[in-house]
């Protein structure tokens, strides 16, 4: 009885976990399209893009609330997964870069739908000193804090993978390699935005076939 609690268990977890993470991945790596096409990469562009991109740019802000709850259940069904070898130290690096990238993604939103705001109650506003301001305080926050929270995240969740096992070995290398990427390329290479949920949508597509193999293996019996 007990073995088939667990194995309920095993079967169940790694499918939510696929579940969410694909649903974050496929969100995110579409409100960070919407925004790259809308939004000029220049923080000092004077703002033409508020005439003719808003409709697009409030479709990807009404999508990452979405997605930010995706990931806090991909957040939970991971520590699920590890269970007692879960190591608190590296346990606690990689639930603290996953909740810090969620605030920052959540602030530069936040930015975002209040300079559209203020632009649609001021139009003159996009010339201000103002506008410049919060435009550079996105692109900061966007570029340098999210982007490197995002890199600890991937560093830290390989460790914990290449010390308990519970994802291949060339996945926790991808997450060093991209994080790496991530944290000393993102101000350099275009897109690098995208490394983050790639490599959370490549973990998932794993926990969805390993679950699918799970669920075909035959059984040994139970207590």
């Amino acid at each position: 009885m007990q073995s088939d609690s667990l194995t309920r268990a095993r079967l169940k977890t790694p499918k939510a976990a696929a579940i969410a993470g694909i649903v974050f991945s496929v969100l995110l790596i579409l409100v960070f399209w919407l925004l790259r096409i809308s939004v000029p990469a220049d923080p000092n562009e004077a703002g033409a893009w508020l005439d003719r991109s808003t409709d697009r740019v409030e479709i990807a802000l009404n999508l990452i609330p979405l997605a930010g709850i995706a990931f806090l259940w991909f957040l939970g069904v991971l520590r699920d997964r590890l269970g007692p070898i879960e190591d608190k130290f590296f346990a606690s690096v990689f639930l603290g870069s996953g909740l810090l990238y969620l605030a920052m993604l959540f602030a530069a939103a936040a930015l975002i739908g209040a300079v559209i705001m203020a632009f649609h109650a001021y139009p003159s506003a996009a010339d201000s000193t103002t506008f410049r301001f919060a435009r550079a305080a996105i692109d900061n926050l966007v570029n340098i804090y999210m982007m490197k929270m995002g890199a600890v995240f991937m560093f830290s969740t390989s460790t914990v993978a290449l010390y308990t096992g519970f994802v291949p070995r060339w996945l926790a290398l991808l997450g060093y390699a991209l994080s790496l990427v991530l944290f000393f390329g993102s101000a350099y290479v275009d897109w690098s935005f995208l490394l983050f949920p790639f490599w959370v949508l490549v973990a998932s597509a794993y926990f969805f076939v390993d679950n699918f193999r799970w669920a075909h293996r035959p059984e040994t019996g139970s207590s």
